[in-house]
C-alpha cells in the first residue's frame, strides 16, 4: 500500500481552505475600515481639542495645524487634515468662533467616522468634518 493523499483528499482540503478564506477575508477587510475611520475620528476629536488648548492659552487662532504641532499642542502632524476658523479672518464675535477640522484623505466614509465620533459631519465634499464653537476666555 503507498502512502500519501489522493488527488480527491487534496481537492477537499483545498476547498475547506478556500471555504474559509471566503468567509474570513470579507471580515478583516471589514476590521480595516473600521479602524482607519476610528482613527479618522480619533485625530478630528484631538486636533479640536488641541484649538481649544492653543485659543484659551494663546489668546489667539492657530493658523495651521504645523502651528498646534510646534507649539506643543499635538504630538506629530496628522496627514490630511485641515484647520479653518469661520468667519475668516477671526474676529472674535461676541467672544466665540466656529472652529473647523476637516479630513481631506479621501479614504474613509463620513458615516464610519460619524459612527466612531456622533460630532463629525458631511461638509457635502464627502470629507469627514467637525465643527465646534470655541469661545474667547480672556
Amino acid at each position: 500500500m503507498k502512502k500519501g493523499f489522493t488527488l480527491v483528499e487534496l481537492l477537499i482540503v483545498l476547498a475547506v481552505i478556500a471555504a474559509l478564506m471566503a468567509v474570513a477575508t470579507p471580515m478583516a477587510l471589514n476590521a480595516v475600515k473600521t479602524a482607519r475611520a476610528s482613527q479618522v475620528a480619533q485625530n478630528l476629536r484631538n486636533i479640536m481639542t488641541a484649538i481649544e488648548n492653543y485659543v484659551n492659552t494663546e489668546q489667539g487662532f492657530p493658523d495651521d495645524i504645523d502651528v498646534l504641532v510646534s507649539s506643543n499642542y499635538l504630538s506629530s502632524k496628522p496627514a490630511n487634515y485641515t484647520i479653518n476658523a469661520a468667519p475668516t479672518p477671526v474676529n472674535w464675535t461676541d467672544g466665540e468662533e466656529k472652529a473647523i477640522v476637516k479630513y481631506t484623505g479621501g479614504d474613509v466614509d463620513v458615516d464610519d467616522v460619524k459612527k466612531q465620533n456622533p460630532n463629525v459631519i458631511n461638509d457635502g465634499s464627502d470629507n469627514p468634518t467637525m465643527e465646534a464653537t470655541v469661545v474667547k476666555w480672556w
